[in-house]
């Protein structure tokens, strides 16, 4: 009897000892189609693209239990073309996040390094860009709430909060790393979210300081290169609801953007800048977004959405009229193909260098623009 006591205490020493409480886990996606615009500076265009809707991109995520429900925690996450194999994010080893912290079962977790902030965190999930079911080009113009991400937050330290009873809270500030210039490109962010079955609520408010501009700290919270705007101040607040009722989910989500001493604007996607040295430097966004998804079966689904994107840019006052479409069809668990278009037009102008311009896809010469694409996506 003590001999069988003694060789089970020992079996479960050893497997112990082989099954240490922590993980690393490799994963990934690759997303790369055909895309068709028929305008694009003038002139129709047939292009391979990479990350129409997800970016391409591979990572390592990890976790060591300390005990007592505490973990450390990180992620690393490379972002790349897969068209060319060129690093994006700028050329950034591993520009999409790259962080490491600690996580509490019933405090929640903080984290340090290049994260997402908290308009991405919260509100995010409740509209279709920067999500799979429409992604990049489903973006508001210019990306000008950067619900899809465009740019990352340098130098932050983030909070977010463990789950309490469907609430959650979050919050991040991003260091300007500049000694004698604390303001100067630095961010600060908060949000919340409640979930209740099938019901989802969020509301986010961002603001960056001197992001771009001629007396920018360029190793501050925002890379220039990774915003599309040059602006003294950007603030972004907004809130969004979702309800899901058997294979069918709707939404709606505004946001609002605003800008101090703007001097420049660069689609996404693109090398061209418009409204260089904005007369009064003050321009606004303000989007409204209905969307809504389907799944037809386990494996097909449906996705639209109509934004309105009401702004005022240096003295005129563009509006913009988008409406998404796709369709998507899971060959397995981790592959799947799609095929999605956008149509935007544009109105009041007035003689300003603004086109309509989908996220990612370029700027087009009139009020008018068509982008289609086929493409593949696979997850490891």
């Amino acid at each position: 009897m003590k001999k069988t006591i003694m060789v089970a205490a020992l079996t479960g020493v050893f497997a112990t000892a082989a099954h240490p409480q922590s993980s690393v886990t490799l994963y990934g996606l690759i997303d790369a189609g055909i895309t068709y615009t028929n305008n694009q500076n003038g002139h129709s265009n047939w292009k391979e693209t990479s990350g129409t809707v997800n970016g391409s991109r591979w990572g390592l995520r990890g976790a060591e239990d300390l005990g007592g429900g505490l973990k450390a925690i990180f992620t690393l996450e490379n972002g790349f073309n897969i068209a060319n194999g060129t690093l994006s994010q700028g050329g950034r080893e591993f520009g999409r996040q790259a962080f490491v912290g600690l996580s509490s079962d019933q405090f929640g977790s903080v984290t340090l390094g290049r994260q997402y902030d908290s308009v991405v965190d919260f509100l995010g999930p409740l509209a279709l860009t920067g999500t799979q079911y429409g992604g990049t080009a489903f973006a508001h113009p210019f990306d000008n709430d950067n619900l899809d991400n465009t740019f990352r937050v340098n130098n932050s330290v983030k909070y977010t909060s463990a789950n309490y009873a469907g609430f959650k809270l979050g919050a991040q500030y991003g260091f300007s790393n500049a000694a004698g210039g604390f303001s100067n490109n630095r961010e600060y962010s908060v949000g919340v979210s409640y979930n209740y079955g099938p019901l989802n609520i969020a509301g986010a408010y961002l603001q960056l300081n001197n992001v771009g501009s001629a007396t920018n700290n360029a190793g501050g919270a925002v890379s220039t290169d990774n915003t599309p705007f040059v602006a003294g101040r950007q603030r972004i607040f907004g809130g969004g609801i979702s309800y899901a009722f058997g294979p069918a989910t709707v939404g709606i989500v505004f946001t609002q953007t605003m800008l101090d001493n703007a001097t420049s604007i660069t689609p996404v996607g693109t090398q061209q800048t418009l409204g260089q040295n904005l007369s009064d430097g003050h321009v606004r966004f303000t989007n409204y977004e209905v969307n809504g998804r389907y799944n037809l079966t386990p494996a097909l689904s449906l996705a639209a959405n109509y934004t309105y994107t009401n702004s005022r840019i240096d003295g005129v006052a563009p509006k913009w009229h988008q409406v998404d479409l796709q369709t998507a069809y899971a060959l397995s668990k981790r592959t799947d193909v799609y095929l999605q278009g956008e149509y935007q037009h544009v109105v009041g102008i007035d003689g300003a260098p603004l086109g309509a311009t989908i996220n990612g896809v370029g700027v087009s010469s009139t009020s008018n623009v068509v982008s289609a694409t086929v493409g593949v996506r696979h997850r490891f």
